[in-house]
């Protein structure tokens, strides 16, 4: 009497184990919660910023539902207002974002060829140069504040409006997290890739532009969005690194309207949610790159 063989279910592999965990209903229920407590700040923040001056002041953003009041004179004055007590924001952001893209694109740029040469060119201590740069993540910021005011002093990068120092510095900064994250990204692609481009004659030039860069979008897209939201929220860099007035970012003119008119509201809300719409707006477009690099690699099976 034959028998027919019963097929045997398969273990789960680590992603389905992580993917059932994350579909599971509590961790829906978890999420939820979180997302209210993020989301309900933020909604009050933005109702506050179109209230007028007079209702911000006597009572709390939730009396808006029963009577509501909306006007546009929060933003007018903060972004475009002239006498001294107004935010004049306008300026203040183009400068956040001639820091910001340049300070995202030049240590993408870099890590990337770093962490291509660390993780597929075979020289003599590169195991070593790979842990020196992991090393340096636990180097506190503050500790490198005074030695690269030096370096900029020894060779006169402290031009008044100039950007360069600004971009220099979080380069720097950025340089361990992000050789890290690609490296670690880079290193799990498969090898038989790069060796069938080795063997048709492509150069590592050409291998890095047209094999891997494909291949590594959503952990460039992850670590830009991590570089973009620390660069634009900064405020301890900035009040370094800026040369001058003229080159302030958001921030610093934020926190200066919290220390000295701190009783002005209708011009702190309006304010603080100019400044958050531009992070919102790159995490909202490039979220699904930032899962899956977030994601990729993490776990094997």
């Amino acid at each position: 009497m034959s028998t027919v063989p019963v097929p045997v279910a398969e273990p789960a592999t680590a992603v389905g184990r992580v993917r059932k965990r994350l579909t599971s209903r509590t961790a829906s229920a978890i999420s939820l919660v979180i997302a209210l407590i993020w989301t309900v700040p933020t909604l009050g923040l933005f109702i506050s910023s179109f209230r007028p001056e007079a209702d911000i002041k006597t009572n709390g953003w939730w009396n808006f539902f029963t009577d509501p009041k909306v006007t546009l004179d929060n933003y007018q004055d903060v972004l475009f207002g002239t006498s001294g007590s107004s935010g004049r924001l306008a300026t203040y952001f183009i400068n956040s974002l001639v820091i910001t893209i340049p300070s995202v694109l030049f240590p993408v740029a870099f890590c990337a060829l770093a962490a291509y040469a660390l993780a597929w060119t075979k020289f003599k201590g590169r195991d070593w140069i790979y842990v020196a740069i992991f090393a340096l993540q636990i180097v506190p910021i503050q500790m490198a504040l005074v030695p690269l005011l030096q370096f900029f002093n020894i060779f006169a990068l402290e031009d008044e409006g100039s950007f360069v120092q600004i971009w220099f510095a979080h380069t720097c900064f950025a340089i361990p997290l992000g050789v890290f994250l690609l490296h670690n990204f880079m290193s799990e692609l498969p090898g038989d890739i790069i060796e069938a481009a080795r063997v048709d004659g492509a150069s590592h030039a050409r291998i890095f532009r047209q094999v891997v860069l494909p291949l590594i979008v959503p952990a460039l897209a992850s670590f830009a969005i991590f570089q973009f939201l620390w660069v634009w929220n900064d405020l301890l860099v900035a009040l370094v690194f800026v040369p001058g007035a003229d080159s302030t970012p958001l921030t610093v003119r934020l926190a200066e309207l919290a220390g000295t008119r701190g009783n002005d509201w209708q011009r702190l809300t309006s304010g603080a949610f100019v400044s958050i719409i531009i992070p919102l707006i790159v995490f909202l477009s490039l979220q699904r790159y930032f899962v899956r690099g977030l994601l990729a690699g993490s776990v094997k099976g």
